[in-house]
């Protein structure tokens, strides 16, 4: 095909507002954008004057679906400014509300936004009668994250109970057992679902070796780690400026970030590149299941990447919970702590990636310069990049199946462009 004009104006199960244009002749992509063309937010000017703590319940309405990532990693932010470290208990408690939130958000993409490519449906309504079982188990199991996280800390979506430094109110070991009933009757989804997934081929994109980025430790990093590039760098969070660099443009509203190379991916996917040898034993069988290699470079395997994340945070729940009971649970002060100036960065792996903020503070403990760095922003140049080396593989197919396809690779990554629903325009000129 020596010529390709396409317009897309209403792509579905795309959470934000952008545009794909992409100019195409004669075997030549000669232009290729991924314009986010959404109104910025402003979220960072407006925690400027703001008391500090205030800035995690204020940064956790950045995100619906990752409001508790927002706010941990705001929490961790503060700590980090001024010189605490939270108690043992308080660390375990927030990973196990981090792997609430990922179940609920990993099942709501695989689901409701994916699924319906494999199944040849237009969305999860059509889907509900053809696949009702299907569709009755997701609602469950995302039922399941969002019911964790409101026994935990009050609510469902923005947290209230988290605090800097522990919880305004800490969860009883009546809380901790019925959520580990919740889980286990949930068990037998979690299996269906691998066995669902798991009988699903990806489409096959085989690109280089690209740059994946994410925390890195001791165990499957999510709440804590080294930030580490797959290409070799690893930084301390407070130096991730070292690693990372913001730049604008001028197709997008929204910045762009480099690593080492000029586009690095972030996510399920990118966490299985560096740390799948540290998954939890239930989420390597799964892992077995797919039957792929790891590091793996093909983009629609982050589908893959977020069932095998969802069994990981699903088994790590149920011991967490069990090392909490063992221990036994205290009522802390967590008022307990003196204000001070400093400069403080908090990195924590919410579902989309590696999410940073990072916030000065004055001697009174207000926020004169803050700086957020949201997954979606650092996938963008990943993505374009994605779609410039895709669209020669399938130019010869028809309007509609290249359509098709460009959405499903855009919709792999589960971006969340706004933390809105709009639509994403595909222009072939």
């Amino acid at each position: 095909m020596k010529k390709l004009d396409i317009n897309v104006h209403h792509i579905t199960r795309v959470e934000g507002h952008g545009n794909i244009v992409v100019n195409y002749e004669k075997g030549v992509v000669e232009s290729f954008k991924l314009e986010i063309v959404e109104s910025p937010r402003f979220f960072e000017v407006m925690l400027k004057g703001r008391h500090f703590s205030e800035a995690p319940q204020i940064t956790a309405r950045i995100c619906g679906i990752c409001a508790v990532g927002h706010t941990l990693s705001s929490l961790r932010a503060c700590e980090s400014a001024i010189g605490i470290s939270p108690s043992e208990q308080t660390v375990i408690l927030r990973k196990l509300i981090l792997h609430a939130e990922i179940i609920q958000s990993h099942v709501l993409h695989t689901y409701f936004l994916a699924l319906p490519d494999f199944l040849n449906v237009g969305s999860v309504i059509p889907l509900a009668e053809t696949h009702g079982e299907e569709v009755k188990r997701a609602l469950r199991l995302k039922k399941l994250g969002n019911d964790m996280c409101e026994v935990l800390v009050g609510r469902k979506i923005h947290p209230l109970a988290m605090q800097i430094n522990g919880f305004s109110r800490t969860p009883t070991e009546s809380d901790l057992i019925t959520i580990q009933n919740m889980l286990r009757d949930r068990e037998s989804d979690i299996e269906k679902m691998i066995e669902l997934f798991s009988g699903i081929a990806m489409p096959e994109l085989a690109l280089e070796n690209g740059e994946y980025l994410g925390l890195s430790g001791e165990d499957y990093a999510l709440y804590d780690g080294k930030i580490t590039s797959s290409l070799g760098n690893s930084v301390e969070t407070l130096d991730y400026l070292k690693l990372i660099q913001e730049h604008v443009e001028e197709h997008s509203s929204a910045k762009h970030v480099k690593a080492i190379s000029d586009s690095y991916m972030v996510g399920a996917l990118a966490r299985l590149n560096l740390s799948s040898d540290k998954l939890h034993p239930k989420a390597k069988e799964a892992l077995k299941a797919f039957g792929i290699a790891f590091p793996n470079h093909n983009p629609f395997n982050i589908n893959v990447a977020q069932v095998v994340e969802t069994v990981h945070c699903f088994y790590d729940s149920l011991e967490l919970i069990s090392m909490l009971l063992d221990k036994g649970l205290n009522v802390e002060d967590y008022r307990d702590y003196k204000v001070s100036s400093g400069t403080g960065v908090g990195a924590v792996e919410v579902p989309r990636g590696i999410l940073f903020h990072e916030y000065t503070i004055d001697d009174d403990g207000y926020i004169v310069q803050a700086n957020c760095i949201i997954p979606t922003g650092q996938n963008l140049a990943n993505i374009e990049s994605n779609l410039r080396d895709f669209v020669p593989r399938i130019i010869d197919r028809s309007k509609e199946e290249i359509t098709h396809s460009l959405e499903m690779l855009v919709r792999a990554y589960d971006p969340c462009i706004s933390c809105s629903a709009h639509f994403l325009s595909v222009d072939f000129v």
